[in-house]
């Protein structure tokens, strides 16, 4: 994709901006749900530079995945005391807006007992803090099957690992969300996760990443995981030989993303569609004021369709 402009930029925010203006309705009268977006599309941005955009461009909440570039969220100015979370919290009210969810690292598929303990500990710190922001959902990683382990003792390991966090959070206002990810991405193996992990958990269905891998009609995955899911994660991609994605904007690609979001909707999910526009990871692809700006016109333009 081409860099955006400034001129572009500029012309590309002012649209957005009046689409707002110029629909009143945009949250009501078209049905249109609850967007957010990751942290990690604009890693660039500072926390206010996030508040800012995230407001003016009729975003509800955000999803963060770090700040400037730092994942370790207490170790960023907005998390990094009690009084500057306080601070957060001021700015993200006078604003409109609300933290939906926070992504730590935690990998739970792995066995070795030290590197596990610093996993699990990490994600403990995520649900602390996110108790202390009114954050609804802090996310971790399956992650990983290895090919020299057997399976289902890793889905054991990956559902016990949730189950543990889950109780962790159980006094808490919090849910521990395990996101599709990584080699667990298959239906079958993502319910075998979720049928032992207890409650206070659940998933944050990324369609892409499953769909981009296993090509499992997404009527059927819903179908399979819909109780579990509260939060999602929404992108595309288009399809490359040799199994390589190119991720482009919402709706450009080859993913069914929007037969997934009609899926939610129809179904009743009152959740966050979360745009995770992967910038961080793949600095070649668009920069965050076109793609953070294209998504909730996407999904105005979707929803308006549908009346």
């Amino acid at each position: 994709m081409r860099p955006i402009s400034r001129r572009s930029f500029i012309r590309s925010s002012a649209v957005a901006a009046a689409g707002i203006i110029a629909m009143p309705a945009f949250t009501t009268k078209t049905n249109m749900p609850l967007l957010s977006f990751s942290t990690l599309g604009c890693p660039e941005w500072s926390f206010d530079e996030i508040v800012h955009f995230a407001a003016s461009h009729g975003y509800k909440g955000i999803e963060i995945r770090g700040i400037q570039k730092e994942l370790d969220l207490t170790k960023t100015p907005a998390f990094s005391t009690p009084a500057n979370i306080q601070a957060t919290l001021a700015l993200l009210k006078q604003n409109g807006l609300k933290l939906i969810d926070l992504g730590s690292s935690c990998n739970l598929h792995i066995s070795d007992p030290v590197e596990r303990k610093k996993n699990l500990d990490d994600a403990r710190h995520f649900i602390t803090l996110a108790q202390e922001t009114g954050c609804l959902y802090v996310r971790v990683f399956p992650n990983n099957l290895p090919k020299d382990k057997d399976k289902a003792e890793t889905l054991a390991l990956i559902a016990s690992g949730l189950k543990e966090l889950g109780e962790f959070a159980a006094n808490t206002n919090v849910k521990v969300l395990m996101e599709t990810h990584g080699d667990v991405v298959h239906s079958d193996d993502i319910i075998t996760v979720m049928q032992q992990a207890g409650p206070h958990t659940g998933l944050v269905w990324d369609i892409a990443n499953m769909w981009t891998v296993t090509k499992e009609p997404v009527a059927e995955v819903y179908a399979k995981l819909e109780k579990y899911i509260h939060h999602t994660h929404i992108k595309d991609a288009k399809l490359l030989p040799g199994n390589e994605l190119a991720y482009v904007l919402v709706g450009k690609g080859d993913v069914p993303i929007f037969e997934a979001i009609d899926l939610l909707y129809k179904g009743g999910y009152k959740g966050y569609y979360s745009f995770e526009w992967e910038k961080l990871w793949h600095p070649e692809i668009a920069a965050p004021e076109l793609a953070l700006a294209d998504y909730p016109e996407a999904m105005k333009a979707h929803f308006a369709k549908m009346g």
